[in-house]
This record gives structure tokens, C-alpha cells and sequence, in this order.
């Protein structure tokens, strides 16, 4: 579903970082692990096309998303690329259900409030459908991020520390859900963390190494 080729990137006044090729099939789960500073988030904005690939490739469903134009990757991503945020981004304005809704009208797709309320219960966020974004704690936030990334149903899913901020039940919680849906919609899903708690949990793992 998702694999990588001699991907490297070098910030501006910096040095090459070399990642390791990765593959994760549909319905898997690949587990990236680092301290801070050694590239874990560089490396998920490569993968989900925020940034640009400089060396090697990134191949998403047999498409080689290097290949594509701008306006190409933008529609490809939102189409077949679900990401949750370290730092999350909400229309503040928004409600809850309102936030993740948002997610199925700028893939082009018809909006479906029962489905996004459901996955909402399944977080346990459910019951704060109505409220304010900035009423939220962090926690809470970053439910709202994963369901805002899972409700398209993506073929990738790409997950920047989703656990971080939660309690050992909601990480349990969070982790069987980000499995479920992965494999109910045939999707390839790669977390990308310095948690070691899912360290134990997911077995096809990479270890990214000091710079």
C-alpha cells in the first residue's frame, strides 16, 4: 500500500537525513519510533506530500505521489490520505461534529453527520458533538483530530504521536480504533512516535535513529 526508496531530505543549512525504506500493506500497521530531533515528523510530512521529496520516492497505492503535480497531490491527499497532527488545526468557530463534517466537504465528499457522530462515540467524544472546539482539552482535541482524519475512510492513514497527550485506557482506545478502521477499510496505517507504550503493541516496527 505505502512504501519508500533512498528518501532523503535536508533542511536549509542542515544535513542530509536518510531515511530508511518502509513498506505497510493494507490493513497493517507500521510503527515509527524515535527520540525527539531525529526526523519522525519530517518523515510523515514526506509521506502524506506536505513536503517535498527531494531524493527517493514515496508510493502510495501504486501511485508515486513525486510524480504528481501540485494541484495532482492536493487532490490525491485528500482523497486517499488521512492525517492526524501533533499540533492540531480546527476552524475554532466550528463545533465538534461541525470539525470533522468539514473533513468529508473538502474531499469532495457528501457530508454524513450520523457517520461522523458515531465515530465520535467511538472515541468517547461523542457527548461534546455540540460543543466549541476551544472548550476542549487536548486530549479531547486530539479524538477530534483522529476522527477528522479516519471519517474519509482513507487508504493511508498517518499518524503523528496520536497518543501522546491520553491516559493508558483512551491509548488502548485510540490504538484499537486507528486498527479497526484500517483494516475495515482495507487501509495502510503508519504511526509515527516517541511513545514507547505501543512500542509492545504493534510488532512490524522501525527505529529511527540519532542524526
Amino acid at each position: 500500500m505505502i512504501s519508500t526508496n533512498n528518501l532523503t531530505y535536508k533542511y536549509q543549512g542542515g544535513v542530509d537525513i536518510l531515511f530508511p525504506n518502509i513498506i505497510c500493506e493494507e490493513k497493517d500497521i507500521l510503527l515509527i519510533l524515535g527520540t525527539s530531533g531525529v526526523g519522525k515528523t519530517t518523515l510523515l510530512h514526506l509521506l502524506g506530500g506536505i513536503l517535498t521529496i527531494q531524493k527517493g520516492s514515496v508510493n502510495i497505492a501504486g501511485t508515486e505521489i513525486n510524480k504528481l503535480s501540485d494541484a495532482g497531490l492536493d487532490t490525491f491527499r485528500g482523497q486517499n490520505i488521512g492525517i492526524i497532527f501533533q499540533q492540531n488545526h480546527f476552524v475554532d468557530a466550528l463545533t465538534v461534529l461541525e470539525n470533522v463534517v468539514l473533513a468529508q466537504s473538502l474531499a469532495g465528499k457528501k457530508a454524513d453527520k450520523k457517520a461522523a457522530k458515531q465515530l465520535l462515540d467511538r472515541l468517547n467524544i461523542g457527548h461534546k458533538s455540540d460543543k466549541n472546539i476551544k472548550d476542549l482539552s487536548q486530549g479531547e482535541k486530539q479524538r477530534v483530530a483522529i476522527a477528522r482524519a479516519l471519517i474519509n475512510q482513507p487508504k493511508l492513514i498517518l499518524a503523528d504521536e496520536p497518543t501522546s497527550a491520553l491516559d493508558d485506557i483512551n491509548c488502548q482506545e485510540v490504538l484499537n480504533l486507528l486498527h479497526e478502521q484500517a483494516k475495515a477499510a482495507g487501509s495502510a496505517l503508519v504511526v509515527v512516535t516517541h511513545d514507547t507504550r505501543l512500542k509492545d503493541k504493534i510488532a512490524n516496527r522501525v527505529i529511527l535513529q540519532t542524526l
